[in-house]
């Protein structure tokens, strides 16, 4: 038959066919964080299809896809670097003095993550009425796409928090196997992107007698998001304004994404606004071309578009924060979260993005060439059978060490920030 797609029982493409279908599956999937993933470059005079095949520096997720490397291989990532420059005037000699380009490079480092799902044995398939083979591939391929959000979501917060149950597809941080999980190191916010509540307002990420300067009362409202769009317009270089595309109104309002975990945003939720924050949000999709990151649990407030994330990064009484206490250095110092705090309130780790915030790199497997893959094998002679989903991936946030003049460089996290908040719980762990 023509005009169908048709791969015949052993045929040496199966394995590409079912591995690229698997891969885009995995990109198109409606998570709050695959959502802020730009598009590939279209035009042979795209600055970045020139560098290479990476997704727009516009949003807060870089993609890239390099199919000539593999398992344990960096993958490369090319950035502009700001710049400064002031106006010639008049007829002063303006050849000989233009400004320069700073290419950057970032490195991700990939490796192979694989989730195996045991499907049962002759005796299974006999004794259910289940069929575990068809049941066992959505849960791999759902044990996959969490365990793929919930890194970036760590990578971009620099912390995995103290959280924890049987949702998490990352271990605590104390795990012996965690490093290799992150398969990239997971960096503390940078100085001059950590900050904390103070009552109705944020100030830089402070510490008193060895404890996070908070206080149960410091929670995350909209009079602190009002701050946090104050600090962004007064700070060099903070991070850039999102460009959704197709947003016609992307330079004249420019947009920023809240990340909050649940707790936060049930705080939100409280405010005799918020349904105005919600139509504000889908006011604003429809100038966008209804891109997803608008739609669900979302409000738009002075620029800041405040999204819930699926896990929160938290951090209970006693617990260890890491932070960096100087600009020109990444060394990472640690305080606790005040044993005031008890069972009652614990720190949730809000997260504003802008663009170009986190690196993702795909490489190639050995299993039909994509980064994804399916693998089923029967074993015990036939008797029992497992599948499997594998990837070959990493993540890392976009980190440069930004000139500030007068030979000053500081370590900055370029596209997010990391807001550490009080938030009432119940029980003193989950």
């Amino acid at each position: 038959m023509t005009g169908k797609t048709n791969v015949g029982s052993g045929s040496p493409n199966a394995q590409f066919v079912q591995a690229a279908g698997l891969f885009a599956q995995s990109m198109q999937r409606n998570s709050t964080l695959n959502r802020m993933v730009g598009k590939m470059p279209s035009g042979e005079g795209e600055v970045n299809n020139v560098l290479r095949k990476q997704t727009s520096t516009d949003m807060p997720i870089v993609r890239t896809v390099d199919l000539s490397r593999g398992k344990g291989d960096e993958v490369e990532f090319h950035f502009v670097q700001p710049v400064g420059a002031y106006p010639i005037m008049g007829s002063r000699q303006a050849e000989g003095k233009g400004t320069g380009i700073a290419l950057d490079k970032a490195r991700v480092r990939v490796n192979q993550a694989r989730f195996p799902v045991d499907v049962g044995n002759t005796m299974t398939d006999l004794r259910s009425p289940v069929d575990f083979r068809k049941v066992g591939r959505p849960i791999a391929q759902s044990l996959m796409d969490s365990y793929q959000d919930q890194s970036m979501l760590v990578h971009l917060a620099g912390a995995r928090g103290y959280h924890d149950n049987i949702e998490w597809r990352l271990p605590t941080a104390d795990h012996p196997d965690f490093a290799e999980m992150a398969i990239n190191e997971v960096k503390a916010p940078t100085k001059n992107r950590h900050f904390v509540a103070d009552a109705t307002a944020i100030k830089p990420f402070a510490v008193n007698a060895g404890e996070v300067d908070l206080a149960t009362t410091d929670l995350l409202d909209m009079d602190v998001v009002d701050s946090i769009r104050t600090v962004i317009e007064s700070i060099a270089l903070p991070p850039p304004a999102i460009k959704i595309p197709g947003d016609k109104v992307a330079e004249d309002s420019p947009l920023r994404c809240l990340l909050v975990s649940p707790a936060q945003y049930h705080s939100f939720a409280q405010d005799t606004n918020f349904r105005q924050f919600q139509a504000n949000a889908i006011a604003r999709a429809s100038k966008a071309e209804n891109h997803p990151l608008f739609l669900g649990e979302v409000g738009l407030w002075n620029g800041i578009l405040i999204c819930k994330m699926p896990k929160p990064i938290r951090f209970y009484a006693g617990d260890t924060i890491r932070y960096c206490a100087s600009n020109t250095s990444e060394t990472e110092t640690t305080c606790t979260v005040p044993t005031s705090f008890s069972t009652t309130h614990a720190v949730d780790r809000a997260l504003l993005l802008g663009g170009q915030a986190l690196a993702q790199a795909f490489a190639s497997s050995r299993h039909g060439g994509m980064p994804f893959f399916w693998k089923e094998k029967e074993f015990d002679h036939d008797d029992k059978m497992e599948l499997l989903i594998g990837a070959i991936q990493g993540l890392s946030k976009v980190r440069w060490l930004v000139d500030q003049g007068a030979g000053t460089k500081h370590y900055t996290d370029h596209g997010v920030i990391a807001i550490d908040t009080a938030v009432p719980i119940i029980g003193a762990r989950q």
